[in-house]
């Protein structure tokens, strides 16, 4: 034992402690995954822009909260958006002053629902003759990813359960959308 050191001999246990374990984890490899799931994951992963449009109202903030847990892994952007429709009566440019100050509670309370996930808010206040238009504008012009939207609980039939908007944004499809409805509210 004289050539031998202790510096050596932790080296050695050291080195052939790691070629064990980098062996053990080469003979067993992760289990596969379908092509079908691996698609998914990626199109989950991609998702880095959530446009959630919101009124103010209850089913509103719930679809806030699902776009927080949907985008928490991928650190997305939340982009909140309140949409003032302007009367086809005025300008687009009208003074609409009480709407305005309306929006900007609503993005208020929006923002404080994601910043409370962690997560990072982009709120804006925007105007257009039909919130459907503006959304899939938006959605299409600024890369979204997905949308998100809490719709009202059901209110007479079923022709009036996902109401204007939402219909008209599943027609025109700029991105995936994700339609929450709260049954224990209807």
């Amino acid at each position: 034992m004289r050539g031998h050191s202790v510096l050596g001999l932790l080296i050695a246990v050291v080195f052939s402690g790691s070629m064990s374990s980098l062996l053990w984890w080469m003979l067993h490899p992760p289990k596969a995954i379908s092509m079908v799931a691996a698609k998914v994951k990626v199109a989950v992963d991609a998702i880095k822009v959530i446009l959630v449009p919101i009124v103010g109202k209850e089913y509103s903030e719930r679809g806030i909260e699902l776009a927080c847990r949907l985008g928490l892994e991928q650190n997305a952007v939340i982009r909140l958006v309140h949409i003032v429709e302007v009367p086809l009566s005025l300008p687009l440019g009208a003074e609409l002053q009480p709407q305005e100050e309306a929006a900007q509670k609503i993005l208020a309370t929006g923002k404080g629902i994601v910043e409370s996930n962690k997560m990072i808010a982009d709120v804006r206040v925007e105007r257009a003759r039909h919130a459907a238009e503006k959304i899939a504008e938006m959605a299409t012009r600024e890369n979204v990813s997905l949308i998100v939207m809490g719709i009202r609980p059901k209110v007479g039939g079923v022709e009036s359960l996902i109401g204007r908007t939402s219909e008209t944004l599943i027609r025109r499809l700029p991105c995936e959308i994700i339609i929450d409805a709260n049954p224990a509210a209807a």
